[in-house]
């Protein structure tokens, strides 16, 4: 091993130290010197290392979170059909509870010579994760792209919807069915389209109805999970605090909405309105068909797509964020706020006892 090292060095021009740290995939080589340190490897006609072996099988890395949120299926399918169009063998790779980790992943697809990753949602979005294992699998030579959540450490390409656009949108549209007790579910603080999303609907219920910041972050904003049972759970706690209408994060924390809606008597959008976000697929059938913000997943996925052979091609885009549009889909589920409808109907009452 020791005469190889010092062969291939001697063919590179290169330490013996840096040899061993390409070969073992490590950090910290140029890329200049990482592509001599491979050529010396293919002249002295020795085998390339399985995970060093040419970039050039056409796998492109896809991870994604659980796939049981029909969004992420729909976002692997754009992803999938754009990189196959272009001669590319999609991998998708899923995380699950208590399964493999982000990091785990990302070893299995380097380890298979993928020409590039695709992140989405990942630990990227979540702002108490240590951002250097991206910086980590830059320095061994893999480009990558993250959709959904931006780190300004992180030196890659992002695409994101405008969270805080989306929540101006289902803020404005309620107001102006005449509610003004709103409330937002969606989850956990640390991720930064959640703490996006606060900042939109904070930012449209101060303009639109003219509250207090701490007012609506104490009592109109509940965190939970990104599930049906945690759209139940955080409607529970809004209905208590008499909202008439509810904003959720995602399609299946509105469906968590009305589910709850009815477990406690209410009608879905008579009593109480609920906007979902996402507008995946299958939710326009739901019972009533779902108002939701639309994510913009074909043009997310193509930019994705496009920016990742862009950086695998050689001629990276610039580091920054690409942002799309969102656009509110109006259905069912909801409708004016029932406080006018209430006192009509009591006026009502009241005129036939008479």
């Amino acid at each position: 091993m020791t005469t190889r090292l010092a062969d291939i060095a001697a063919q590179a021009g290169v330490s013996e130290a840096t040899v061993s740290r390409v070969l073992n995939g490590k950090p910290g080589v140029a890329a200049t010197t990482r592509q001599s340190v491979l050529a010396a490897l293919d002249v002295l006609g020795y085998e390339r290392p399985v995970r060093l072996r040419q970039r050039s099988e056409g796998l492109v890395g896809l991870i994604t979170p659980e796939l049981e949120n029909p969004i992420f299926p729909a976002l692997a399918q754009v992803i999938g059909q754009a990189l196959t169009r272009q001669g590319y063998t999609p991998v998708l790779a899923t995380q699950t509870p208590g399964g493999s980790t982000e990091d785990e992943l990302t070893e299995m697809l380097v380890d298979r010579g993928v020409a590039g990753i695709i992140f989405v949602s990942g630990l990227h979005a979540d702002t108490s994760a240590d951002m250097q294992r991206y910086e980590q699998l830059r320095g061994r030579g893999v480009p990558f792209v993250l959709i959904d959540g931006f780190s300004p450490k992180v030196q890659a390409p992002f695409i994101s919807p405008d969270d805080r656009a989306a929540m101006a949108l289902a803020v404005t549209h309620l107001v102006s069915l005449g509610h003004t007790r709103i409330g937002l579910a969606l989850g956990p603080k640390r991720f930064v389209p959640v703490q996006r999303k606060i900042e939109g609907f904070v930012r449209t219920m101060q303009d639109l109805l003219g509250l207090a910041t701490a007012d609506i972050e104490e009592r109109l904003v509940q965190h939970s999970l990104y599930t049906l049972e945690g759209g139940q759970a955080a409607t529970a706690a809004l209905i208590d605090r008499d909202c008439t209408a509810i904003v959720c994060a995602s399609d299946m924390m509105a469906l968590g909405a009305i589910r709850t809606a009815r477990q406690r008597g209410l009608e879905v959008p008579d009593d109480i309105s609920v906007v979902g976000f996402d507008d995946s697929p299958l939710i326009a059938f739901t019972d009533p068909p779902l108002t939701t913000v639309r994510k913009p997943v074909p043009a997310m996925g193509q930019a994705a797509v496009r920016t990742l052979l862009e950086e695998i091609g050689g001629t990276p885009a610039p580091h920054s964020e690409f942002v799309f549009m969102p656009e509110l889909v109006v259905r069912g589920s909801t409708a004016s706020s029932p406080g006018d409808r209430n006192r009509a109907q009591v006026n009502h009452v009241h005129r036939g006892t008479a």
